[in-house]
């Protein structure tokens, strides 16, 4: 946990009401598609419809974000962690753990979709996070140098600069500097652009999971005739 109170304004008031208008509109707006994500959780899977992760946010605090579960209720939910824990010091890029044999069916595509971080927006509304910031992270705050902390002196976000910024192709180093250059350059423009480039770069995701699925499990060669 950070030692001493950020210098800067965690959640200016410009901010609070961006974050409240999104997150209001959000829920409203995405209500049907939640309600059936929901429905679609309890008839594929023994166990509730949502997960508690913990993580880190503001002045590296434990926070609990709310996710869609996309995992079967006995899978071990510190497995995540480890995997980016051990990435942490590699330059290597971001690529999520092989859960494969854990998730239930269509978790892999709620996830590669980000539609499982939508019960997020609950977050947002109740200030815990904002639309717009780091993402709230599993790696303590004791694990970044005095510059790259600075991702703490905000609140976390359900999107940000990492995420339009090739998210799965950079490397941890690369994922902190990007934080770090969110927060020192942090305007009401920047979200704006942030929140107009997610949907494209998930989209981009989504497009390049399709295809790595394809190339992995390419179509069988037609059979020779035997007559």
């Amino acid at each position: 946990m950070l030692k001493q109170k950020p210098k800067i304004d965690p959640l200016p008031s410009w901010k609070r009401c961006f974050d409240l208008s999104g997150a209001c509109v959000g829920l409203a707006i995405l209500s049907p598609l939640l309600i059936t994500i929901s429905i679609y959780i309890k008839l594929a899977s023994r166990g509730p419809v949502f997960f508690k992760h913990k993580r880190y946010g503001y002045m590296g605090k434990p926070l609990y974000v709310w996710k869609f579960r996309s995992m079967h209720v006995n899978a071990n939910p510190t497995d995540h962690q480890q995997h980016v824990l051990s990435m942490v010091d590699n330059e290597v890029e971001l690529k999520k753990l092989n859960t494969d044999a854990q998730l239930i069916p269509l978790g892999k595509w709620l996830r590669c979709s980000a539609l499982d971080e939508l019960p997020q927006l609950i977050n947002v509304f109740k200030g815990e996070m904002s639309l717009v910031g780091p993402r709230p992270d599993v790696v303590p705050v004791e694990q970044y140098n005095s510059r790259h902390q600075t991702r703490f002196d905000v609140l976390p976000g359900l999107t940000g600069l990492w995420q339009v910024s090739g998210k799965n192709h950079t490397t941890f180093n690369e994922m902190k500097e990007l934080d770090a250059r969110y927060v020192e350059e942090r305007s009401i423009w920047l979200d704006l652009r942030i929140v107009l480039w997610t949907v494209p770069a998930i989209l981009k995701q989504v497009a390049e999971d399709f295809l790595n699925k394809q190339n992995d499990h390419p179509d069988e060669p037609p059979m020779e005739s035997t007559s």
